[in-house]
């Protein structure tokens, strides 16, 4: 089996690979990052977690400019990423006859390349595999350029699910987050969409998903079928009503109604708070008027204070 992630930064998404697999020294991990000193971590996490140097390929060099690998494998069991989100990129018009993104007629924006990524991931797929990527939630209504990107890889069945994360959940932004899944080839065009949004401990400086909660998130994926409030199986059809608009809460309606306000107990509420309060001016009043002093100017503030009270 072999693993891709194109934006790998020090490793840790393409180890969690060998942390899930049944049978992990038979992996063989490839993986890019631009940063050089960054490549040089994942370089130096591949070797401290016992990956043996003949099973892994990392390169540093930019995924979107130069595509890699062409050589050798080309295509993955499994593509996982978390590029930057909104990155800028060319977009050089050259890149509309590069085979990665050569079928889709039009190119991610220049201020935004969540797509470019996207794109070049899915390219490197086997026809059996699996991708997952993190990105921003605006690559799931967006218009324009990605608009019409969206539509031709749902038009393909290449979208398979989409999962909504909780805000705050990684260091490098606060925003919520999605999980996009997708496929080279299948039978279909549904969409599982999950929303996981409220799946989550609040930490101080930031949210975590425990064991329990990401359970429970790929429970709902291999059941793959709708649940109230937390999931829902889009058709084909439903997709297309939407204009292609993957907004996740107009597939899961996670609205908690608020429960009805009895306005007779509201009105006793408010006619006792204001019993209470007059209650208590009378108190202070009456505590007022037993102050004496030989100072004349404290009398006559003390006096001012009474008649201000009683109106």
């Amino acid at each position: 089996m072999s693993v891709y992630d194109p934006c790998m930064g020090s490793g840790s998404l393409l180890l969690n690979a060998k942390k899930y697999a049944l049978e992990s020294i038979y992996i063989k991990y490839y993986g890019q990052e631009l940063m050089t000193s960054t490549y040089n971590l994942a370089r130096m996490n591949m070797f401290l977690h016992g990956i043996a140097p003949e099973n892994q390929r990392l390169r540093n060099g930019d995924t979107l400019d130069s595509d890699w690998p062409t050589e050798e494998e080309t295509d993955f069991n499994m593509v996982l990423m978390n590029p930057p989100y909104s990155a800028k990129w060319s977009a050089a018009a050259g890149f509309l006859q590069d085979e990665r993104f050569s079928d889709y007629g039009v190119l991610a924006p220049k201020s935004k390349a969540d797509y470019a990524f996207l794109l070049h991931g899915l390219y490197h797929l086997k026809n059996n595999g699996t991708m997952s990527i993190v990105l921003p939630h605006g690559v799931l209504f967006r218009g324009a350029a990605e608009g019409k990107i969206r539509e031709k890889l749902l038009r393909s069945g290449n979208i398979y699910a989409i999962i909504g994360l909780p805000a705050n959940l990684f260091y490098n932004t606060s925003i919520p987050t999605c999980i996009v899944v997708l496929k080279k080839h299948r039978d279909g065009r549904d969409v599982l969409f999950i929303d996981a949004s409220k799946k989550f401990e609040k930490g101080k400086k930031q949210n975590t998903m425990t064991d329990g909660h990401i359970d429970s998130i790929v429970d709902l994926y291999h059941k793959r079928e709708t649940i109230d409030k937390e999931s829902y199986l889009a058709s084909f059809e439903d997709i297309e009503k939407n204009d292609f608009n993957l907004n996740i809460p107009r597939y899961v309606d996670n609205f908690e109604k608020e429960e009805e306000i009895n306005l007779n107990e509201l009105l006793t509420e408010m006619k006792q708070t204001d019993d209470e309060i007059k209650k208590a001016q009378k108190e202070v009043l009456s505590c007022l008027k037993d102050l004496t002093s030989s100072d004349q100017d404290i009398m006559s503030s003390l006096n001012c204070l009474v008649e201000m009270i009683e109106g």
